[in-house]
């Protein structure tokens, strides 16, 4: 039905009263037949956007100029912008593209996420969910039928044995209670999941189509969320085993019931080739794409807010952001005067930074600085963002002896610890060392220990998995590990500052290669893009290179 219709005792032409009326201004806000479309942009005192009816409300109104409508976007400041706010100080050396093509690109990356939701994630979580009624009428049986063992057996030994018949029905239903209880709450945690992804499959077909530049501008993936799949539940059933009556050691002989056992294995789905990265070969002799000469004595460490923007920190207080084809883009003071110790961008294209001297990590966006976490006795050193949106900050203590540690914090609250293993063991070295640390894409938190010489590797749940040392009889000094950072094929790369090369490992700690070629002098930081080219920040050159190490 044509929505026209739908609507025609109600909307008129405000100008002249004709009904149903085709036209729009998005300026104005007012309704137009095509006989008055003309009359109304003769009111040459104010701009005008006369659209279909259909396409209403698909104009935004510049916030600081009020007569200007918004056909740009600012790249830095991520917001729409008018052709007048071009000309402000405020957006002086910025990037802008038509805000058409935020709109598109939006709704390309909304289409993916539907469609990622819809067809893949959605269904594996509905099958999750259709298993657990089968698990729960599997194990009614199962406990019906030893139930039924248990009086049978029950029954031939009389009175004396009545006692012995409880006591084991009472652990059974113990049994029972505490696996419904687990599986319940199991079951409530993925219709609590199926209900935000229904919610969010709903939001997007929403955003999917919508000319609302604000809102489609303000879209938040939450896919890498939804793909950490619930734990599965492994249970191993409780089983009766009768014995031979004999009466005078009854609750010996009459049987027992075996533990119940509850396991949970995490694990994340993986559905076609589209979200497993392809198979890549490393280069035998990488190759420098390109260079930045930045503007530092030396360079200490690096991030790519994009492809082509990288972030660089050196050894000022001014923190500076590069264009691989326009060169600098931004440079901005810290907050407190200080050095940065390190850097990372987030999920978001917010920088954050740590600053060891007042104890703080710093947060990037736009123009502004926001201290979001406050140390009290310990120190931040590395930092880096996680595919969940956490951040890991790597931090020491002052007094030299307590050994340092790793937190994770989501949206800037303390969420974990990490510090020693099973046996109580440190983990990481003590001291005021340089430590820079990355997550891998298994989830994996890569820690560069310079205090310890080494690169130590733990799970997401903070158990040891390894630790690498290098390779003394390849290098001709000890192993030097500064910047470190990891790629789409979960490699991990370690810049070996007194060597003058990068470690290439896989994600169990075995060494692949060295690239040590490229004129690299004094590597520091490191910083992979979206195709797996790798930054090295050089502090004896003070240069940037861009590396290709695949083919």
């Amino acid at each position: 039905m044509d929505p026209h219709r739908s609507a025609q005792d109600v909307l008129r032409c405000d100008l002249c009263e004709t009904s149903v009326p085709p036209m729009y201004c998005d300026i104005c806000h007012i309704h137009l037949c095509k006989a008055c479309v003309g009359e109304h942009l003769s009111e040459f005192t104010k701009e005008h956007k006369i659209v279909p009816f259909e396409k209403r409300r698909s104009t935004a109104k510049c916030p600081n100029h009020s007569s200007k409508i918004c056909e740009l976007y600012c790249e830095q400041c991520d917001i729409p912008i008018c052709v007048q706010c071009t000309s402000s100080t405020e957006h002086q050396g910025h990037t802008f593209v038509y805000v058409v093509k935020i709109r598109e690109k939006q709704r390309s990356l909304l289409q993916k996420d539907l469609q990622e939701l819809e067809k893949l994630i959605f269904p594996k979580y509905q099958e999750i969910a259709s298993n657990i009624p089968v698990q729960k009428v599997n194990f009614n049986k199962t406990s019906q039928k030893i139930a039924s063992n248990i009086s049978k057996h029950g029954e031939e030994m009389h009175r004396e044995i009545d006692v012995i018949i409880k006591r084991l029905k009472s652990d059974l239903d113990e049994m029972d209670s505490k696996y419904l209880t687990v599986l319940n709450k199991h079951e409530d945690d993925i219709k609590h999941m199926l209900s935000d992804i229904t919610q969010t499959i709903a939001d997007l077909r929403k955003l999917v189509y919508s000319d609302d530049v604000g809102l489609v501008s303000a879209y938040k993936s939450r896919n890498a969320e939804f793909r950490r799949l619930p734990p599965k539940l492994t249970v191993v059933l409780p089983s009766f085993s009768p014995q031979r009556i004999d009466k005078h050691q009854l609750f010996e002989h009459f049987g027992s019931l075996s533990e119940l056992s509850i396991e949970t294995e995490e694990h994340n789905y993986t559905l076609g080739t589209e979200h497993s990265p392809p198979e890549r070969y490393l280069i035998a002799v990488p190759q420098i794409v390109t260079e930045i000469n930045t503007d530092y004595k030396y360079a200490a460490t690096v991030s790519c807010m994009s492809d082509e923007d990288i972030w660089i920190q050196g050894n000022s207080k001014i923190l500076r952001l590069y264009n691989l084809q326009r060169g600098l883009l931004k440079a901005m003071k810290t907050k407190s005067g200080n050095r940065a110790d390190d850097i990372a961008v987030t999920g978001n294209g917010d920088l954050v930074y740590t600053d060891k001297t007042n104890r703080t990590v710093n947060k990037v966006k736009n123009k502004e600085i926001e201290t979001v976490i406050t140390l009290q006795g310990w120190k931040p050193c590395g930092v880096c963002s996680t595919s969940s949106g956490d951040i890991l900050v790597a931090m020491s203590k002052d007094d030299w002896k307590t050994p340092s540690k790793v937190v994770r914090y989501s949206d800037f609250t303390e969420k974990q610890s990490i510090q020693y293993n099973e046996n109580g063991q440190a983990l990481f070295s003590s001291g005021d060392f340089s430590k820079y640390i990355s997550e891998n894409r298994n989830l994996d938190i890569c820690v560069s220990d310079w205090g310890a010489r080494a690169v130590v590797v733990v799970n997401q749940a903070g158990k040891f998995r390894f630790t690498y040392t290098g390779l003394p009889s390849s290098t001709k000094n000890p192993f030097d590990p500064y910047g470190i950072t990891t790629d789409s094929q979960s490699h991990i790369l370690i810049a070996d500052l007194d060597n003058h090369c990068i470690h290439i490992v896989d994600r169990d700690g075995q060494f692949l290669q060295f690239i040590d070629n490229c004129h690299l002098e004094k590597p520091v930081g490191l910083c992979v893009d979206t195709r797996d080219n790798l930054f090295v920040a050089d502090t004896k050159t003070c240069k940037v290179k861009k590396i290709q190490y695949y083919k």
